[in-house]
């Protein structure tokens, strides 16, 4: 089989499988199978699917570095992408689902809930990344590109941060998201990122 078609077949199959946890939220919903407050499943499930989405975009670098594997870094865009897909689409679930479209309500909300102006910069950062993802914005901002996307990992610790407030009663989820994160992260420093293809070679030994 040619590589571009191997690569296009890749590239659909992490389309389906992006795809495949808000078909099945959406049929939990339609079979009256997401309890009492569909809403909220809704909300909650997405978030947490922004969440493994970013997770797993930035885990595509240090992957790539360490497998040689083109594939990882043919998805990365699409990942990133889909991340922003998944955060706007909890953005609106929340202005259906919990304020019902009365943006009225918006100013005692951010004043309850000040983890919704955390999770409105991220999402505002995420946009920005994404509009900013092709190779036409790589040209026109150069040498800037790279630390404007660097700030990927800002957004990360926002969307942690925003996550914390929503479930600081049970700190065990968020807990081993901060620690992948954590993962992630340190994998991407210089030193540890300069040792993931020795790491690879001793691996395949």
């Amino acid at each position: 089989m040619a590589a571009p078609r191997v690569w296009l077949l890749w590239r659909i199959g992490v389309f389906l499988a992006a795809l495949a946890p808000l078909v099945f939220w959406g049929w939990q919903v339609a079979i009256n199978a997401a309890g009492p407050e569909p809403g909220n499943y809704l909300l909650l499930n997405i978030g947490i699917g922004g969440l493994w989405m970013l997770l797993l975009t930035l885990s595509l670098t240090p992957l790539t570095k360490l497998t040689r594997w083109k594939g990882f870094a043919l998805i990365r865009r699409q990942l990133g992408l889909w991340t922003l897909a998944y955060a706007t689409l909890h953005m609106l679930s929340y202005a259906l689902f919990t304020l019902g479209l009365n943006w009225a309500l918006l100013g005692s909300e951010l004043v309850k809930r000040p983890y919704i102006i955390v999770g409105m910069i991220a999402l505002i950062g995420l946009a920005v990344l994404g509009a900013t993802s092709n190779k036409w914005s790589m040209r026109r901002l150069g040498k800037r590109w790279k630390p404007l996307h660097k700030f990927a990992y800002i957004i990360l610790g926002l969307v942690l941060l925003h996550f914390f407030w929503v479930v600081r009663a049970d700190m065990q989820e968020w807990a081993m998201y901060a620690a992948i994160a954590a993962l992630v992260m340190v994998t991407r420093l210089p030193p540890v990122a300069r040792k993931l293809p020795k790491l690879r070679y001793r691996l395949s030994r």
